[in-house]
């Protein structure tokens, strides 16, 4: 049954907006020095010919999403000619209803057709996959939830529920059989923390290349007033969590490299961490044997680790590995695996404990696989795409009510803090962190609380 505040789309506008990190960041076997973020605009219409803007925005995480031989910017350009192409899809979808409502029906009966479509289309060698495809959908999601709440002047985690969505829960998800779940008359508000915290604590990221002493200085490092050392991070932003990225193809490499940020991490005061492979990791006993050896010899450092996020390819359904032994030495959570509530029900399956929602795969989407996950009794996380400017807002939003095993991930500030000063100006608390924390107060009002109209940022001309 229709809701009299059901909205469709009538127009969209996209907009590519380049950013340079100040040092490189090493993910995977990738060293990422740009990145482009994809801003979108959607003005949206209820049934009485109301109308209101709202905005999305999404770094287009080119070598997270799609791990290939062509190049970066082979691949980016395909990103953008999709986006392109989404936008149009956008204008057109005839749809009416709650924003999850439209965003699930988009993702499931149009973005695949789309998709395959494109990929024929294609000149590549190299289809784009389905991940990429999200991260593309992503800013238009994101865009039509903020305008829902512009629109009725509510955030819009108020209206989650039965007041504005036609179908519960058990519409769109499928609980493992057993008392355990069942969605019927259920909304995602029930999974929902409220009120949600207005601070949390930020992880850091250690990646691959980051200099952990003053004896990897070479004297090519930016002389920009941030940090460069991880001691000098620590001490200046009070921190207490760090998230460790590792190779997942050289064992000492990767033992070494947690040795040491984990004692840097003592002596400076930290209380967490966590162990990021990269879904590089193709053997569980990869990571058993990295993790018995910390206890044995290191069991301090074993002790802080949190949680273990994606070892194992990206792929699931192509490589069903069971990875029960991993999960029975630390919590372990699926990241780029978890494209959706189905993906996450085979994962709980095989093992895996947690997951690791992000705003980068839809708002809709993030939400629906936070509700089936929390139904089975699996633990959050909301990782980072590095985002920057307006992406960070949502990001920390799904963070705050999520209700994470510790947090969020936050590391724009350490690759390109100077992208966001704009954003900065009205939400100082996103973007920098002060004790180890992140201060969401300034975030309120309709939408997701942007306070667009405050932020003094000129756009380039839009795509489309």
């Amino acid at each position: 049954m229709s809701k009299i505040t059901d909205i469709k789309v009538k127009d969209v506008s996209i907009y590519f907006l380049p950013i340079k990190t100040r040092i490189p960041l090493k993910f995977g076997t990738s060293i990422i020095t740009h990145a482009t973020c994809a801003r979108c605009c959607l003005r949206v219409e209820d049934s009485s010919g109301r109308s209101a803007e709202g905005w999305g925005e999404t770094p287009l995480g080119v070598d997270w999403s799609w791990p290939s031989s062509l190049s970066y910017k082979e691949r980016l350009t395909v990103f953008e000619a999709f986006c392109i192409r989404l936008a149009g899809s956008w204008k057109d979808f005839n749809r009416m209803g709650h924003p999850i409502e439209m965003g699930h029906a988009f993702q499931e009966k149009v973005l695949p057709g789309l998709l395959k479509q494109f990929n024929l289309e294609s000149k590549n060698t190299e289809s784009m996959p389905w991940l990429a495809a999200l991260v593309c959908s992503s800013p238009f999601d994101i865009a039509l939830h903020d305008a829902f709440g512009m629109l009725y002047h509510k955030s819009i985690y108020d209206t989650y529920n039965e007041e504005f969505m036609s179908a519960d829960l058990s519409n769109y998800l499928i609980p493992v059989k057993g008392p355990e779940a069942s969605f019927t008359g259920r909304y995602p508000e029930d999974y929902l923390v409220k009120p949600a915290p207005r601070r949390l604590v930020s992880w850091h990221l250690v990646g691959g290349t980051d200099l952990l002493g003053e004896s990897e200085l070479i004297g090519t490092e930016p002389k920009d007033g941030y940090p460069v050392l991880l001691p000098d991070w620590i001490t200046r932003d009070g921190l207490l969590a760090l998230k460790i990225k590792l190779r997942g193809d050289d064992p000492d490499w990767d033992y070494s490299r947690f040795v040491q940020v984990g004692t840097i991490g003592i002596e400076h005061g930290v209380v967490w961490l966590s162990a990021d492979f990269n879904c590089t990791v193709e053997d569980p006993c990869y990571v058993n044997d990295i993790l018995d050896r910390l206890i044995a010899e290191h069991p301090r450092i074993y002790g802080m680790i949190l949680y273990v996020e994606q070892p194992f390819p990206y792929d699931l359904e192509k490589n069903q590995i069971d990875v029960h032994s991993v999960s029975a030495r630390k919590p372990l959570f699926m990241d780029e695996s978890a494209h959706d509530w189905r993906l996450i029900r085979m994962g709980r399956s095989l093992g895996w404990t947690g997951v690791a929602l992000k705003t980068c795969k839809t708002q809709s989407g993030a939400l629906l696989s936070l509700c089936w996950a929390k139904a089975h009794g699996m633990t959050l996380m909301v990782q980072d795409l590095t985002n920057p400017m307006l992406a960070m807002i949502p990001h920390l939003h799904l963070a705050a009510h999520a209700g994470t095993i510790m947090g969020v991930e936050t590391n724009s500030m350490q690759f390109y803090p100077e992208a966001s000063l704009p954003e900065a100006g009205v939400h100082p608390g996103l973007y920098k962190r002060q004790d180890g924390m992140l201060d969401l107060s300034t975030i309120g009002g309709p939408g997701f609380g942007y306070r667009i109209d405050k932020i003094k940022r000129a756009l380039p001309d839009p795509v489309f």
